[in-house]
């Protein structure tokens, strides 16, 4: 990748907009908005479907997530895609979805790194091209 952005988001509403509980999972689809500071200032907002294994925890989850601000000084916006396929140790895949850029970040690809540390504070690492 060509340049690499980086900074914190905190997470500014959560709202859950349908639940399906059944035996042995739940499936959830949410609605959550994030600030981001640093490399990436704006908001975004996710789109989330969730899967809750039968004791209530973590299992995978997809979701779509359009971010509107600036990048490194460039104005416009760009989605990303998510999917986390289980709790088993498999690792979570966040990537630029390629045709979404528009403004100043029209061609923009890349991979997104997310990280939440043990007070719950969220960072990020962009990694991305212009092209």
């Amino acid at each position: 990748m060509g340049a690499r952005s980086s900074g914190a988001f905190e997470v500014t509403a959560f709202e859950p907009e349908e639940t399906d509980e059944e035996p042995g999972a739940t499936l959830g689809r949410v609605r959550i908005t994030k600030e981001f500071t640093g490399g990436l200032t704006g908001r975004s907002t996710v789109r989330m479907l969730s899967v809750l294994d039968g004791g209530g925890g973590p299992a995978a989850y997809v979701a779509v997530e359009r971010f509107t601000g600036e990048l490194d000084g460039r104005k416009g916006s760009f989605v990303l895609q998510h999917a986390a396929p289980g709790s088993s140790g498999e690792r979570l895949a966040i990537r630029v979805v390629s045709g979404t850029g528009a403004g100043d970040l029209a061609g923009i690809t890349g991979t997104f790194e997310l990280t939440v540390d043990d007070e719950g504070r969220h960072t990020y690492t962009l990694e991305y091209e212009l092209g």
